[in-house]
């Protein structure tokens, strides 16, 4: 009876798509609206900043060249990534806190030039 219910899901796991194996760094670039991103011509900065934030340290990153739908994709997944809060404005991400090692990492990885 054991061996039943074994064969029955080895059955199925056979008929179900096999999906290819990556990391979570990989599977970002698989994404929709990511794979587009490859249109960046221009280097982007990464900045420190506390101005104006009441002693608050925020990374911007600018020098955006692709349209503003990527730049919302792209940082609704470095947020997600960080598990930070953030924004957009005039083609700008600012991700709350000092973050600037990670985001260059996760943008090298979307094929971007920081």
């Amino acid at each position: 009876m054991e061996q039943d219910w074994k064969n029955a899901l080895y059955a199925l796991r056979q008929e179900l798509p096999q999906e290819p194996d990556a990391s979570p760094e990989e599977s970002m670039e698989s994404e929709p609206g990511v794979k587009e991103t490859t249109m960046q011509k221009e280097r982007l900065r990464i900045i420190k900043d506390r101005k104006g934030r009441n002693g608050k340290t925020a990374t911007i990153i600018e020098g955006f060249t692709v349209s503003q739908d990527i730049v919302e994709d792209i940082a609704r997944k470095i947020k997600q990534k960080l598990g930070v809060g953030g924004s957009i404005r005039e083609g700008e991400i600012l991700i709350q806190g000092d973050h600037t090692e990670q985001v260059k990492k996760i943008l090298i990885n979307l094929n971007f030039k920081v």
